[in-house]
């Protein structure tokens, strides 16, 4: 089996060298070829030379992609393209993985029926939820990129998250590559690339298995802990809802669902009632989910009617 790691990145060589350090100790089994291919979107600070320097001290596991289309989706698929694996694993250029991770994720494949895996994204350690979220509330994880679903391996009936997932090639050649409209880049915290793919390959009968065991740690930066940072990327998850989905169907005024009108109102008054503060949270956070939704709405109204579906070609 070949495996590649596919790593984008943009203006983080800092963190990019801690990240590819982690992936460089990993410990595979010698029937297990693998690469890690360093795709960089279009970065200003010194990662080509970062990448250069982790080539020379690994001679042949490092190899260096520039893809000037700016966004996280135009780099995975640069990164598909340029893969010389059967099995690519993706992680993200600020994460340290455990020794053991790319072996535990890449063995589900050894089986053959399985067409995609995903591991654990925990914390680094001290980290503290902010008292204005419930630690049950494991649906308000997002924002910390923290992705730990059950506490046992099995068969996945969600997606994988993109910085601890893994597909065989074969798979962005039958279902295509990362939607474009979604993904990271500057100037927008839209998202859902990742996990619209695994719901495009669960929706075509595809199969899934998650391993908790294969760990990797992701750290959570100040501003994460702040709730403007939260607030803008649930804003982002109603835009990318919406990218995904469709506009919900129903009346619609200047091109937005009579509905969502309806439910920004009841959140907003909610919000302004409640009295705890992980409650006021809460309802203030679905209210900009559901503002979120309606700018798109409203956008996708204003641009030209195209009965054409998201370009999915890498």
């Amino acid at each position: 089996m070949k495996v590649t790691v596919i790593l984008c990145t943009y203006n983080r060589c800092g963190s990019l060298v801690r990240a590819l350090e982690s992936v460089a100790a990993s410990q595979l089994p010698p029937s297990v070829e693998w690469e890690v291919l360093v795709v960089d979107n279009n970065s200003t600070d010194q990662t080509r030379e970062v990448v250069a320097d982790f080539a020379r001290r690994h001679a042949g596991r490092f190899r260096y992609v520039f893809e000037a289309r700016q966004g996280q989706s135009h780099a995975r698929n640069a990164g598909i393209q340029e893969a010389a694996g059967d099995v690519l694993a993706f992680t993200d250029d600020d994460i340290r993985v455990e020794p053991t991770w790319l072996a535990k994720l890449s063995a589900v494949f050894e089986e053959g029926n399985w067409a995609g895996a995903g591991g654990s994204i925990l914390p680094e350690s001290g980290f503290n939820l902010p008292p204005w979220i419930s630690p049950s509330a494991l649906h308000l994880m997002g924002p910390f990129a923290h992705f730990n679903p059950r506490p046992d391996a099995g068969e996945l009936a969600e997606p994988p998250w993109g910085a601890n997932m893994a597909f065989r090639k074969a798979m962005f050649q039958k279902h295509g590559g990362f939607r474009t409209d979604l993904g990271l880049h500057p100037g927008s915290e839209i998202r859902n690339e990742d996990t619209e793919f695994g719901r495009r390959l669960l929706a075509a009968g595809e199969r899934l298995f998650y391993v908790p065991s294969a760990v990797v740690f992701h750290p959570v930066p100040e501003e994460r802990l702040r709730e403007q940072y939260h607030l803008a990327w649930w804003f982002g998850q109603g835009q990318a809802d919406v990218r995904e989905l469709g506009v919900p169907s129903g009346a619609r005024l200047s091109g937005i669902p009579l509905h969502l009108f309806g439910r920004a109102m009841i959140l907003a008054l909610r919000w302004t009632l409640a009295l705890s503060p992980r409650r006021r949270f809460a309802f203030k956070r679905s209210l900009w989910n559901a503002l979120g939704a309606i700018k798109e709405c409203f956008d996708e109204s204003r641009k030209p009617y195209t009965s054409q579906k998201p370009n999915l070609c890498i």
